[in-house]
């Protein structure tokens, strides 16, 4: 088995892979002053809580965004798993060709996820994430990145109307029962949930358009992802778990490099 591990600027994802079997997931606020030893205990109640042995983990697999965590992390993992951890970063064999300047710059969380669309459910697709950022990534048909769009998430949206308007309310987000609202919690959602809905079909649109690929597939992953199409219009795949298969795969292809 092998636990893998995508450290995000919100939240952590964690799973164990028995084969292609997820066997366990857990999900977890991505702080910065936990301790080494706090992580590694974490980490052991996960899986006792769970009922998954730790001392069968053969591999630990991590990617992260947010390189305050990683002294912590990685120190908590050698000494309370016995194992030394496997990085993503770049030089790693991904089978995704990064067609941009700088390929340093791409986000490992980005890549992960373009390596599970492409391998799970092949190109040319639109891989969109619904984290702190909203990204939207493009895969060809041969494995090559096109592009990338960065934008404004919705949490980081809602936050922000209610740390800059003093007189607005902290709000579920949800879509609205219409467009047409008596009330202000309605009057945000609205504006919040259906304003990312238009947002991402423009995009989605315009990316079809410019790059001449009407029938490019949809990947769409992140929690937020079902509140923006909870009637299925949108996506053609909705994967809550995309980045831990991505994970697993770059598992595969690096495992026996040194």
């Amino acid at each position: 088995m092998i636990l893998v591990i995508d450290v995000s600027n919100t939240n952590s994802t964690l799973g164990v892979f028995d084969g292609e079997q997820l066997v366990a997931s857990w999900r977890l606020s991505t702080l910065n002053n936990r301790t080494s030893d706090e992580t590694g205990m974490l980490l052991r109640m996960l899986f006792v809580h769970s009922e998954v042995n730790i001392t069968e983990i053969a591999a630990v697999v991590v990617s992260s965004v947010v390189p305050n965590v990683m002294y912590s992390l990685l120190s908590g993992i050698r000494k309370y798993l016995k194992r030394e951890p496997m990085v993503v970063r770049a030089g790693m064999k991904t089978g995704i060709n990064l067609r941009m300047e700088n390929p340093k710059e791409m986000g490992t969380d980005r890549i992960v996820n373009l390596v599970a669309a492409y391998e799970l459910y092949g190109g040319p697709a639109i891989v969109i994430d619904y984290s702190t950022a909203t990204t939207f990534d493009v895969v060809s048909g041969r494995g090559e990145f096109l592009t990338g769009i960065t934008a404004p998430g919705v949490q980081v949206c809602a936050d922000a109307l209610t740390q800059r308007a003093a007189q607005l309310p902290k709000i579920e987000i949800k879509r609205p029962d219409s467009l047409i609202t008596k009330n202000t919690v309605d009057s945000i959602q609205a504006g919040l949930v259906l304003g990312h809905i238009g947002e991402t079909r423009y995009i989605i649109d315009k990316i079809k358009e410019e790059l001449h690929l009407p029938q490019m597939k949809v990947i769409a992953t992140g929690g937020l992802a079902k509140v923006i199409d909870e009637k299925e219009e949108i996506f053609d795949v909705y994967d809550p778990v995309l980045a831990l298969q991505g994970l697993r795969l770059l598992y595969e292809k690096n495992k026996n490099r040194k």
